[in-house]
């Protein structure tokens, strides 16, 4: 079986490729999903595809649109969704996103450092596992889909 595994969150690391190496080393069964992690592109895909918007509302509202048409597939058709949460920003659309598969019944992998442990205490309570560390989402992965510690 080849696992599905999305991977959601925040944009501005390299934790998706590093962690995509640390699962093609595992040599694990596992093909991943993201959405666009290119942030300029995230936001204004709306405006530059379907035309510019005077209100910030709008302009987000067509971004939003669009890519959940890519998001919203890719965590239903996904094994298990990994979201992680970063430093940088206020990450709604990873809440979303966890709340989102939560609500689909997905196994859910949540990354987030120490300091947000009170604030995604009801995220965490919804998860199958919490770590502070991406790279133990690599062994994660190789025990749920090898049965490996």
């Amino acid at each position: 079986m080849i696992w599905k595994v999305y991977l959601a969150g925040e944009i501005h690391t390299d934790w998706r490729t590093d962690l995509q190496k640390a699962v093609e080393r595992l040599d694990l069964p596992i093909e991943f999903y993201a959405p666009v992690t290119d942030h300029a592109a995230s936001d204004d895909c709306g405006a530059s595809i379907l035309g510019a918007e005077p209100s910030p509302f709008w302009h987000d509202r067509k971004g939003a649109g669009l890519n959940a048409i890519r998001t919203r597939p890719l965590i239903e058709k996904s094994d298990i969704v990994v979201v992680k949460f970063g430093e940088k920003y206020r990450q709604w659309n990873a809440a979303f996103d966890a709340g989102m598969a939560s609500a689909l019944g997905k196994p859910l992998i949540i990354v987030h450092s120490e300091e947000f442990q009170h604030a995604l205490k009801e995220i965490d309570a919804a998860a199958n596992a919490v770590t502070d560390d991406v790279t133990k989402v690599a062994d994660l992965l190789r025990y749920v889909t090898l049965g490996k510690l």
